[in-house]
Formats: C-alpha cells, structure tokens, sequence
C-alpha cells in the first residue's frame, strides 16, 4: 500500500514561508516519483508539483513557479512554500506518482492532508 503521511500545514501571514513534509507508510519511498497536491474549498483537487524518484526532474504549476520548492531525500519529501499568498489556502496532499511526466496519482492512496491558512 502506498499511503502517506502530511504534516506541516499551519497558519501563515501573506508573504511568510511554510515547510511541507510527506513521509510514506508501508512503502519505500524512494521507488517512487511523489507529488504535491491541494484542494480549496468549493474547489477541485488540482496538482501543485512533482518531484521524479531520483530527484533530478521537477514540474510545477504556473501559480506556484517561483515561490515554492519541492525536494526530497531519502524518506521524505519536502514542499517549501515562499511568498505565500491567501489563495495558496488549502488543504495539501501528497501522493506517490503513477507516472512523473504527468504527475498522475494512484488514486486510492490520499493521506489525510495538512491544512494551509494564508491570513492576515
């Protein structure tokens, strides 16, 4: 089984920083591409970024390019988040990766997320 493990999540003002880890359950995480995904509420699941298993290749979505960074070792990975902006409010996920090119995730593996509040 592929589950992970969120943790993180916080309270932040616009324009601070969170550090985001994703640890695996059960599984070897090092086997696998992993990617970070959020959901706001009312809204859909949608990917954030994508890390291969080696770590040399990274994708990230257009409104997160500059501010976060995904990285990992050889347990976890890590989402960095700079400049943090209230639409970055959500929940974030991670999940191994069926393919990295895509950044498809198996889809019955979700952890329970850690919340992120951008507030002032």
């Amino acid at each position: 089984q592929l589950q992970v493990v969120e943790s993180g999540g916080g309270l932040a003002q616009p324009g601070g920083s969170l550090r985001l880890s994703c640890a695996a359950s059960r599984f070897t995480m090092a086997d696998y591409p992993i990617g970070w995904f959020r959901q706001a509420p009312g809204k859909e699941r949608e990917g954030v970024s994508c890390i291969s298993s080696n770590g040399d290749s990274t994708h990230y979505a257009d409104s997160v390019k500059g501010r976060f960074t995904i990285s990992r070792d050889n347990t976890r990975v890590y989402l960095q988040m700079n400049s943090l902006e209230p639409e970055d409010t959500a929940v974030y996920y991670c999940a191994a990766l069926i393919t990295f090119s895509q950044c498809v995730p198996y889809p019955d593996y979700w952890g329970q997320g850690t919340q992120v509040t951008v507030s002032s």
